[in-house]
């Protein structure tokens, strides 16, 4: 589970994420990573924490499917809060692969992309 700081949770942030970010397309995700230092829901000097969310839609399975790649994303996202830069906003979309994917699948390309968007791989 994803600690409370570390969550997206609003609309508008999901979208700034999605519009205003870069993007990482794999075959089983697609990564949006928004860098920033500066959040417009929190007052005062401190730097806010990377936050992540996760998008899967019913295209990758039924229920019970969709929650166990979101509990797999979640636990990847978690263990990766470290790389990523204070303050920005990461969303994981979830292709229909993804469902018949086992965990070291998803974190091959969750790793891939996070590479790609944290200036380590080629475009």
């Amino acid at each position: 589970m994803l600690p409370t700081e570390n969550r997206l949770r609003r609309r508008e942030d999901f979208a700034t994420a999605v519009r205003r970010g870069r993007r990482a397309g794999r075959p089983l995700l697609v990564v949006h990573l928004r860098s920033g230092e500066t959040d417009p829901h929190v007052t005062g000097e401190t730097v806010p924490p990377p936050r992540a969310g996760f998008v899967v839609s019913k295209a990758v399975g039924g229920a019970v499917v969709r929650t166990a790649v979101k509990r797999r994303l979640r636990h990847l996202v978690r263990d990766r809060l470290a790389q990523l830069p204070p303050g920005s906003l990461v969303v994981v979309r979830a292709l229909p692969g993804a469902g018949d994917a086992d965990h070291a699948q998803l974190a091959r390309d969750l790793d891939a992309a996070l590479q790609q968007l944290l200036g380590g791989g080629a475009r």
